[in-house]
């Protein structure tokens, strides 16, 4: 592509998949069929740029119908935008689950990430692919993890047309995948997102209680279970007061990091620009991470109102939800509740009669691991390349759209309604003095229960592995998915706790917990890791964009055991590591050695 425009031109049902999202256009410059075309000059040109923000959505609408994005497609579209179609190439081939290449208009993602692949992903892959064979009509594409890890191995199918439609097959087998790819109508519904709860319904829940209780639609339902109490209390509070009681909790970030919200939301609302932006972090793209998802499609109302209080405390009217773009259900959930929600009066222009507004718009990834760190993901919102800024500026000073920016993920704002509903202090008497309140985990791997559980920080890794059925022939644990590290099978005493972990020489992270027996080769599982993190590396900055390869390259040499020694790879990955955590310039390259670095030195790897 170039910066010009190019002699491609869209078909007509390209232009109908942008003029249904951008409304038809108004001059010749856009693309209008007028036989008075000037294209000298442009009118109305910096009303377009404004509105460089749809780049995303436009190329998802053209994906959606199409199936890919040819360059009379995105031609148009950058007309439409008045974006250099340079840079919407750059954009569109940033993400996985676009294509610039003519495909099928059925894609069938098949994940062959960690749970996946210990659940005999290669050999499903393998069968799918005899089975449909070639011309089937059907793309088979192997991809990273499509949180559906209590469920594996998983794959989804997408069928491109208007309106596009999807199949989940999960746990996929390959007749049930083969048919959701050729007839995704037809593939059986998905089960309940309480089947994800293995407590469900349990007294003692704060997280997780309406999940299998109440009916996901309803907002009826939600509000007859408590719903709408805790934004009630907000108001009662008012934004200092709600602001106070966050930090008073002690609740620190869900994702990862473990940043005091309180901190973060005052931050924001003391910023004397504005406006001030909301966003939800839903895109949960570590392998192993599945919680977000559980809650969005089975408690979805409690994410919009927790929004609403989010936005609320930090003078925000315009809240932006970043949904993972392998989420369907998830995305249909949601759309109804926010409709739902402004219907009546919950979201829009005066909320519960208070004379404060807000509402909230959803935006969809295209997979890209990366549009997890937050500036990556402003970016993605904003019509460019999801790649991480350098800070400071800090996200709370500039960020979405260069305004003051608060920034959770689904996990964090839920843990919100309970503060408010019960209290700070007796919120803060949960857990520990250092790690507050409810966590959420993810397991996955060689247990016989699978799925999310809510404990009380201090709980250790053996008493969560204990409610999951931890299987005879535990070799390993990793704990915080494939930026985290692994634990051996005899250090399950360790308590699940934020500087538990961090004394133990592990992670929390967003608290995946995956188990590995015998029978997985380690290895194999690593290499695997390897190959995330090469994928998934945005390449703006060298250490990681060259690391993750090297790093990739000498796992490899060991696995095969051709050229070097495993001794000399060894170190050259450790000379790698070191250089990928103290240079990259955010979190992916940072971590990216982590896990290879704890299997080597704690479980002896290739001993």
């Amino acid at each position: 592509m170039d910066l010009h425009f190019g002699d491609s031109k869209p078909t007509d049902e390209e232009r109908a998949a942008v003029d249904a999202l951008l409304g038809p256009p108004e001059s010749s410059w856009e693309g209008a069929d007028r036989s008075d075309a000037d294209l000298r000059w442009a009118r109305g040109g910096r009303a377009a740029r404004d509105r460089r923000d749809l780049l995303l959505p436009g190329l998802h609408a053209l994906n959606d119908r199409i199936g890919w994005i040819s360059d009379g497609a995105l031609d148009y579209l950058c007309r439409r935008l008045t974006v250099p179609p340079a840079e919407a190439y750059g954009v569109a081939t940033f993400y996985a689950m676009f294509s610039v290449k003519p495909r099928p208009a059925t894609v069938l993602h098949v994940c062959t990430d960690l749970a996946c692949a210990a659940a005999g992903a290669p050999e499903l892959c393998a069968g799918i692919e005899a089975r449909l064979g070639l011309g089937s009509g059907v793309s088979v594409e192997r991809g990273p993890c499509l949180g559906l890890c209590e469920r594996a191995p998983a794959a989804l199918a997408i069928r491109a047309g208007d309106p596009v439609r999807t199949a989940v097959s999960a746990p996929a087998t390959v007749e049930k995948a083969v048919l959701a790819a050729s007839a995704p109508d037809s593939a059986p519904e998905e089960p309940p997102a309480a089947l994800a709860v293995p407590q469900a319904g349990q007294d003692g829940l704060m997280l997780l209680h309406r999940v299998g209780v109440v009916d996901p639609a309803s907002l009826d339902d939600y509000r007859a279970h408590g719903g709408y109490t805790a934004l009630r209390r907000a108001f009662e509070l008012g934004p200092a007061g709600v602001i106070r009681e966050v930090t008073d909790s002690g609740l620190a970030g869900r994702g990862g990091a473990a940043f005091p919200t309180g901190r973060k939301w005052q931050a924001t609302a003391s910023q004397p620009d504005h406006p001030h932006h909301l966003v939800c972090n839903a895109d949960e793209s570590e392998p192993g991470t599945f919680k977000d998802r559980v809650l969005m499609e089975g408690d979805p109302y409690a994410l919009v109102e927790a929004m609403t209080i989010a936005a609320y405390a930090t003078g925000a009217h315009q809240g932006h939800l970043y949904l993972r773009g392998e989420y369907p259900r998830a995305l249909h959930r949601l759309e109804h509740a926010i409709a739902q929600a402004r219907a009546r009066g919950l979201l829009g222009d005066d909320i519960l009669g208070q004379g404060y507004a807000f509402d909230i718009e959803i935006r969809r990834g295209a997979g890209a691991y990366i549009c997890g760190e937050e500036t990556a993901l402003f970016n993605s919102i904003e019509g460019y390349r999801g790649e991480p800024r350098s800070k400071p500026p800090f996200p709370v000073e500039k960020g979405l759209f260069g305004k003051p920016t608060v920034e959770n993920n689904v996990e964090t704002l839920v843990n919100v309604l309970p503060i408010l509903t019960m209290g700070a202090p007796a919120y803060a008497a949960i857990g520990t003095d250092r790690s507050t309140g409810p966590k959420l985990y993810c397991v996955s791997g060689s247990v016989e229960r699978p799925g999310v559980y809510e404990l009380p920080f201090g709980a250790t890794l053996g008493d969560l592995l204990t409610l999951a059925g931890v299987r005879d022939g535990l070799r390993a644990v990793l704990l915080g998915g494939a930026a985290g590290g692994f634990v051996r099978a005899d250090e399950l005493g360790i308590p699940l706790t934020f500087e538990g972990t961090r004394e133990a020489g592990t992670t929390l992270g967003s608290g995946v917990v995956m188990a590995f027996d015998d029978s997985v080769p380690l290895p194999r599982l690593l290499l695997r890791i390897a190959e995330f993190f090469r994928d998934e590396s945005c390449g703006q900055c060298v250490p990681c964009r060259v690391g993750t390869v090297r790093q990739e390259e000498a796992l490899h040499r060991i696995v095969e055991r051709t050229g070097a020694d495993a001794a000399g790879d060894i170190a050259l990955l450790r000379e790698v590591g070191r250089a990928m955590r103290d240079a990259s310039i955010c979190g992916l390259g940072q971590t990216a050695w982590n896990a290879v670095e704890s299997a080597i030195d704690r479980l002896g790897a290739y001993e």
